[in-house]
């Protein structure tokens, strides 16, 4: 038996990019950092940051471009995932990234085409809204799972 999960939570190092396959297809990527902090042998305070390469697909890659922003939180769940190319010298080129299936947006929106005021999206799973109370605060969870089919009316915003 193997298992390939990670979750993350940490910071958006960039702005998300968002782009189209050939076939139409939506891509998201962004970084993300982990940060963690220990006090050494001497007593002094030491801190390391670990940066996480995002991919996100479809209508949630979609709505991570639309509502993250960079030094927003966000929680990842997915799947590490290594690919190779072929680079402009012709040396071939890796990288592993975290291939999401589940993206939770933690705190307020800072979005500069959004305001924080405006009406948040639900908890999704699977396409359907969990039910959950409305937020009390400023501090909005939006929670976006790839396993979800979603069309423009799924979405309250």
């Amino acid at each position: 038996m193997s298992v390939n999960k990670v979750i993350v939570l940490g910071r958006l190092g960039q702005a998300p990019e968002l782009k189209y396959t050939q076939s139409g297809q939506a891509v998201c990527h962004f970084s993300l950092a982990t940060s963690e902090t220990w006090t050494d042998k001497s007593g002094q305070k030491q801190e390391k940051t670990e940066w996480h390469r995002i991919v996100v697909w479809g209508k949630m890659g979609e709505v991570c471009n639309q509502y993250l922003a960079k030094g927003r939180q966000a929680f990842i769940e997915g799947k590490l995932q290594t690919r190779s190319w072929d680079g402009p010298d012709g040396t071939k080129r890796y990288t592993t990234e975290i291939n999401a299936t589940n993206v939770q947006f933690i705190g307020a929106q800072t979005s500069a085409n959004t305001s924080t005021n405006a009406a948040a999206p639900n908890n999704y799973k699977n396409g359907a809204p969990e039910q959950s109370p409305a937020p009390t605060t400023q501090e909005e969870e939006y929670n976006i799972s790839a396993n979800a089919n979603y069309t423009a009316d799924d979405v309250p915003f």
